[in-house]
């Protein structure tokens, strides 16, 4: 029996997804963001609020990297999540991190994480119940050591998850079915019918 838990943002797994942009100056900043999603097949959305550092920073400069954080990574991704650039200025500087100009975009490409999406700016939407950048994705990079036969394999990645329940980092990346494929007795035990 299920039982009533009131509203919650019951939606799990969350990407744990490291969102970077320079701001007018070149100098870096990068915010956790577990509210993002890809909406397109060469789009991504991030439902962040306007006045993050980094969403200002995406607002000037139109450019911006959305990078996966994985177990290795998980110190630096949850400072990106607890400090804020608003009043922690020199955030980036002071993680540690090390990060490069990206080649498709003018927005930072951080070192520590091993797979990183090169986005244009596409648009912003502003309406009563949300705020989201959207993103066109130019460019993906990866770390070699997370890529097989060419395409990023998440058992390799070892991608965070967030728990948005008791908020917790878990990591992903055991494969229990192929997609398309795994419901294809009930497909024609359906069409059967």
């Amino acid at each position: 029996m299920k039982k009533n838990l009131g509203v919650i943002p019951a939606v799990y797994p969350m990407p744990v997804l490291m969102v970077a942009a320079y701001d007018e100056n070149g100098v870096p900043n990068v915010m956790n963001a577990a509210w993002g999603m890809i909406c397109d097949t060469n789009k991504i959305a991030l439902f962040i609020d306007e006045d993050h550092k980094t969403t200002q920073n995406i607002l000037k400069t139109k450019a911006f990297t959305v990078s996966i954080a994985d177990v290795k990574s998980v110190e630096a991704a949850d400072f990106f999540g607890i400090a804020t650039g608003n009043k922690m200025p020199d955030k980036f500087a002071k993680s540690g991190c090390k990060q490069e100009r990206g080649e498709f975009v003018n927005a930072p490409v951080i070192d520590e994480f091993p797979v990183c999406m090169e986005c244009e700016l596409s648009s912003v939407v502003d309406t009563d119940d949300m705020y989201a950048i959207v993103g066109k994705i130019v460019n993906v990079k990866a770390d070699e050591e997370v890529v097989t036969d060419g395409k990023i394999d998440p058992a390799r990645l070892n991608a965070l998850i967030f728990d948005q329940f008791s908020s917790g980092y878990y990591v992903c990346g055991e494969k229990v079915a192929q997609a398309w494929n795994a419901g294809a007795a009930l497909m024609k035990q359906a069409k059967k019918k």
